[in-house]
């Protein structure tokens, strides 16, 4: 969670997020994701280009961010750069709308966001993914299908449709297949995206780590005891 929790009042993000300081999230979240990857776990940063500052739940609707583009650079992205310098595997876009970048459309399906700012201003070289298109945000606006042509469109190498309704997913893929057949979604964009899957898995899936194996087993002894419990426990009283 790379969210930066400067508005109390925020309905979703709330204690998710690591700090109320840019500086803070961007130092924390490079240690979760280093450690992370350190042992072969692909981490994923989310929800750029920032969820922190905003009123709304993106579950239910759509969030808006009110900030100039100057202030978003100085703040709201700088735990994404940090990411990226820790060369985060994943980034997952925020259902937010953000006028000063774009006025019409969420960051998920905006190109402007997600192609020119976190692609190519950011430089990041990963795998870039959607958040659930289910979420009311995007879906009470445009039909899940339509979202997951525009959020490739737009930039992003995958999509969630997470609900499990498997209709719905057949008739997302359907409609994905449909637009790189007509030239909606060009062979290019495709074909980045698939080397940026490829990419991924190469190197978190490729081959166990030597000493995985031992270290699963180790920590298969470790986690869930008693003395582990009582910490849980004492700290969810304090929630």
């Amino acid at each position: 969670m790379l969210d930066i929790h400067t508005n109390p009042k925020n309905p979703v993000i709330g204690d998710r997020a690591l700090a109320d300081k840019a500086a803070d999230v961007a130092q924390l979240g490079s240690e979760i994701i280093r450690a992370l990857q350190s042992e072969g776990v692909a981490a994923c940063g989310k929800h750029f280009p920032g969820h922190g500052d905003t009123s709304a739940d993106s579950h239910l609707e759509l969030p808006l961010v009110e900030h100039a583009p100057d202030r978003l650079r100085a703040v709201e992205f700088e735990p994404f750069r940090a990411a990226i310098r820790e060369q985060v595997a994943f980034i997952m876009t925020a259902h937010v709308l953000v006028p000063a970048l774009d006025e019409r459309r969420p960051a998920t399906l905006s190109p402007a966001i997600v192609q020119h700012l976190l692609r190519e201003e950011l430089g990041y070289g990963g795998v870039i993914l959607s958040d659930d298109l289910e979420m009311k945000a995007v879906s009470a606006r445009t039909p899940v299908p339509l979202a997951a042509v525009q959020a490739i469109q737009a930039g992003c190498d995958g999509v969630l449709v997470c609900s499990g309704d498997v209709d719905l997913q057949a008739a997302t893929l359907e409609a994905l297949v449909k637009a790189v057949e007509v030239g909606d979604i060009s062979r290019a964009r495709l074909d980045e995206a698939m080397k940026r899957h490829r990419k991924a898995k190469e190197q978190f899936l490729a081959e166990e780590r030597p000493t995985m194996s031992a270290r699963i087993r180790e920590l298969g002894s470790i986690i869930g005891r008693d003395e582990h419990q009582a910490i849980a426990a004492e700290m969810a009283a304090f929630l």
